[in-house]
């Protein structure tokens, strides 16, 4: 399974950004969780947000809880971030990942699949 993400740039502080990951596989990410993750320059990769195979479920860092949504479309195999009143702190690089499991879960180590990252640059 190859995921691809997109949407990264360079933004002000307040803007907006929408991220997209598609996996290049049918029923690939179907039936798994989905994630995305970031990791600033010097800092460990970290949870952002997930969502359960049907999209039913969510949930967030506490950092980016209001400002953050994830979503899906199975029939795309694809999954998208939403990112709202962005701070310079959001800075990194963003991941796709898709789950070994189906319920969500922010445990890196639950994510069997990785997409190669997008870059989010936050100005203030």
């Amino acid at each position: 399974v190859q995921l691809q993400a997109s949407g990264g740039g360079l933004v002000q502080a307040g803007g907006s950004l929408r991220l997209s990951c598609a996996a290049s596989r049918r029923r690939a990410i179907s039936n798994n969780a989905l994630g995305w993750f970031r990791q600033a320059p010097g800092k460990e990769r970290e949870f952002v947000a997930t969502i359960d195979w049907r999209g039913d479920g969510a949930s967030y860092a506490d950092s980016v809880k209001g400002r953050f949504t994830i979503s899906r479309d199975n029939a795309k195999n694809e999954v998208y971030l939403q990112m709202n009143s962005l701070k310079p702190e959001d800075t990194a690089v963003y991941y796709c990942a898709v789950s070994r499991f189906s319920t969500s879960t922010s445990y890196l180590g639950r994510y069997q699949y990785w997409g190669q990252g997008t870059q989010v640059t936050v100005s203030s």
